[in-house]
């Protein structure tokens, strides 16, 4: 399994509902493992080139499958916290993010859960929703910050064209 890197179009695409859990029970540990080895604590379905909207994390209590996510409830404090992505290999920065979020989600058989996370799973939670409706974390940094990551954000895309010839 191969993570998409920044410049991908998919990236940029809003995942579709999960109606075929057994399609992606079937993706569930060949995710996992790729986060792992890529020292992650989250990987969304569209960051390996699946349109669906699903995401493994580690929070650091072991795995967990989250999929059809929908953040019903969240804090009105936010907190800044450093974020990378493994789509963006190398760059890190401060994000502001909801200190808790309350999430209506399916596990891998579609029974729906609800979960209250806070602080740094609040923060894993809503990075992986983003990347549900191609938003990346860059997306939510000043421009001129944005725009200081520039030559970063360059060489990642030439890293995926060279990849893909």
């Amino acid at each position: 399994m191969k993570i998409r890197l920044f410049g991908d179009p998919i990236l940029r695409k809003k995942a579709e509902k999960v109606t075929d859990f057994e399609f992606v029970r079937n993706l569930k540990e060949e995710m996992l493992k790729t986060m792992y080895l890529d020292d992650g604590v989250g990987l969304a379905a569209p960051q390996v080139g699946v349109l669906l909207r699903f995401f493994v994390m580690d929070e650091g209590n072991g795995p967990m499958f989250i999929i059809n996510p929908e953040i019903i409830e969240h804090s009105e404090e936010k907190e800044l916290g450093e974020e990378g992505c493994l789509s963006l290999p190398g760059i890190f920065a401060d994000v502001s993010r909801y200190k808790w979020v309350r999430l209506r989600y399916q596990d891998e058989y579609g029974k729906v859960h609800e979960r209250l996370f806070e602080g740094y799973p609040a923060r894993i939670v809503q990075h992986e929703s983003d990347h549900l409706d191609g938003v990346l974390f860059i997306d939510h940094l000043p421009l001129n910050v944005r725009k200081q990551l520039t030559p970063e954000l360059t060489k990642i895309m030439r890293m995926r064209l060279e990849e893909t010839k």
